[in-house]
Formats: structure tokens, C-alpha cells, sequence
């Protein structure tokens, strides 16, 4: 069923973010830094069906083309917290096709934000869920200063206040929801929230699916404990059930919970290097990355270094918690 979602961000240098790295990712293209001196490879990445920069009239032609535009805009920034562009993202109805849902996004863009002197960088994503069934999206990077024949101007403030996102947001439902009627879809969509729509709904907790296995683990140990038989004693002596759980059964089942916990961190710190390299963001494994495309070799050996000191602090910090939890781990490494 169609869904609604429109969100906005500022991309900008104050988190390490780069324009390049952030329009090759969502393009799945291959784009040159000319301020990091340096090439953002995404090519690999798939699901883009459409990608298209999108410019107001008499805008130079080299501000049409997806990597001079985005180069000129860092240029046009000089400060080193400067906000680079506002990313638009939001969510294509399932119940169209793709060329359908291209054509939905494009005019959008074109009504909303080209027509107000905004060049955009539209890209379709029509990627697969867990489910099976297609996630269409659309991420549209726009500029944030006049452009003219010339190139940049000055800043435009007036893109920046909340009625018109909140504009934008409302045009958007308003927009889906009449391409819908004349195909002869029967779904809409409303961008409003539960409350403002008067239905008592409550928005679902996401935890992320390193927290799900966590509360799994957790619950199934827990369960596990309270049937072994010294559990089974204390409720026999009449304490109360919070006292039974909280120092009889929680301890007893602690060591896979901190043994996954380990683990789990350990993960991180690999992840750290994807992630900071696709983010651009500033990080210990983003310098590793760049030292090894500029050979620095002193600095990749630092990094590797603190990373497995990092790890096996953890681990030592695990092996502890063990002879805490259970003494008789402490009793039979002694005995061994």
C-alpha cells in the first residue's frame, strides 16, 4: 500500500560530510572531489533506475552535469562548517510502475523546487525489502545559493524557513494523491500525523536488528534461568518474584548476553570503515581508508594497531565479566 514519507537534511562539512561523496552515493555513480582531491566510487551500488540533474533556465550548462555542479558548490563554500545542500527524501507509491514513478517524482521537483530557482539532483531508488516487495524512493539534493548565468550567488535564507518545508510536505501528499486518482488507484496517502488525523495510533519502536537479537538473546536466556532449579529454590523461600529475577536469575544468564555484546562491539569497529567512507563523516576508520589510497603506510599501521588493541581490551573486559558473573569460571581456570 502507498505510505507517506518526506523528510529533509542540510548535508554540510560540520559532520565531514563532502557534496561529491554524498551525490555519488545516491547516483551510484563515480564522481571526482576536487577539494578532497579524490574519487567517490559508488558504481557497484544498485537500484537506481533514474538520475537526473535538474536546472532552472539559463543556468551555465556546466552546472547541468552532475559533477562540475556539485565541485562548484564546494568551491562557492569556503567556511569549514558550511552547509552544502538540503537532501529531500520521499517515498513513491508501490501501486506504480517505475516510468510512473519517475514521472511523479519529476514533476514534483520540477514544480517545487526548479521553478523557484533551485537546481536538483533527482535520484529514483527502487530497491527490494526484507519483504520482497519494492521500497520506491526518491533523494533530491538541492542547491542553496542564486544561481544565474554567472553561477552562485548569495545564499537564499528564504529556502531555508519551516513554512515551506512544511509547504512542501503538504504539496507532496497533495501531489501523490492526485496522480493516484487519475490512474485509478484506489490508495492515498496523508501527511499528517496519527494525532493531527485523530486516529489513537501509536508510531512503532524501532530498535534496529542488533538490539532485536540482543532482546532475543536476552529473553531466551532469562526464560532458560528461571526453570533451573536453584531459581525454582529461591521462589520455594517465599521471596518476592523481583528479588528472584533481579539477583537470582538476570546474573546466571548474563554470559551468552555479554558474550553477544562483545562480539557486537568488535563488529562496530570493522563497520566504523564502511560507514564513515560512505558518510564521508570523520572517524578513525575513514582515516584508514584515506591512508591507504595515499599509501601512508605509518598511519595505516597506527590505526590497525589501535583498532586490535581496542578489541582485545573488549575481549578482556568480557573474559572479567565472566569470572564476575559465574566464580566458577574463576574456580576451573584456577584448576586448569
Amino acid at each position: 500500500m502507498a505510505i507517506y514519507h518526506f523528510s529533509a537534511k542540510v548535508i554540510g562539512r560540520a559532520n565531514g560530510s563532502s557534496a561529491l561523496a554524498s551525490a555519488a552515493y545516491r547516483s551510484a555513480s563515480r564522481l571526482y572531489d576536487q577539494r578532497l582531491d579524490r574519487h567517490h566510487d559508488f558504481s557497484n551500488k544498485s537500484g537506481v533506475i533514474h538520475s537526473e540533474v535538474m536546472a532552472p533556465a539559463g543556468v551555465p550548462e556546466q552546472l547541468r552535469e552532475r559533477e562540475s555542479l556539485w565541485n562548484a558548490v564546494e568551491a562557492a563554500e569556503k567556511r569549514k562548517d558550511a552547509q552544502l545542500t538540503r537532501e529531500i527524501e520521499f517515498a513513491l507509491p508501490r501501486e506504480l510502475d517505475q516510468s510512473q514513478g519517475i514521472d511523479l517524482a519529476r514533476d514534483f521537483v520540477e514544480r517545487e523546487f526548479v521553478a523557484r530557482g533551485i537546481i536538483a539532483d533527482l535520484n529514483v531508488h527502487w530497491d527490494v525489502g526484507a519483504d520482497g516487495m519494492p521500497k520506491p524512493h526518491a533523494h533530491v539534493m538541492l542547491t542553496m545559493r542564486a544561481v544565474d548565468e554567472n553561477g552562485f550567488g548569495a545564499k537564499v535564507r528564504a529556502w531555508n524557513r519551516t513554512d515551506l518545508l512544511e509547504h512542501w510536505r503538504a504539496a507532496w501528499g497533495v501531489h501523490v494523491n492526485e496522480r493516484l486518482a487519475e490512474l485509478g488507484v484506489a490508495a492515498r496517502i496523508d501527511h499528517r500525523s496519527l494525532e493531527e488525523q485523530g486516529i489513537a495510533l501509536e508510531p512503532q519502536h524501532k530498535i534496529g536488528p542488533a538490539a532485536a537479537r540482543m532482546a532475543r538473546l536476552t529473553r531466551s536466556s532469562v526464560l532458560d534461568t528461571l526453570n533451573e532449579e536453584f531459581v525454582l529454590t529461591a521462589r520455594a523461600k517465599g521471596l518476592a518474584e523481583r528479588v528472584v529475577i533481579a539477583k537470582h536469575a538476570l546474573k546466571n544468564s548474563a554470559i551468552p548476553i555479554v558474550t553477544l555484546a562483545g562480539l557486537d562491539t568488535g563488529q562496530l569497529l570493522g563497520g566504523a570503515v564502511i560507514t564513515e567512507t560512505i558518510f564521508a563523516w570523520p572517524g578513525l576508520g575513514r582515516l584508514t581508508v584515506q591512508a591507504l589510497l595515499n599509501r601512508d603506510f605509518p598511519v595505516v599501521l597506527a590505526a590497525v594497531f589501535i583498532f586490535s588493541v581496542t578489541y582485545t581490551l573488549i575481549n578482556l573486559v568480557v573474559d572479567l565479566l565472566y569470572g564476575w558473573l559465574d566464580p566458577r569460571t574463576r574456580s576451573r581456570a584456577a584448576g586448569a
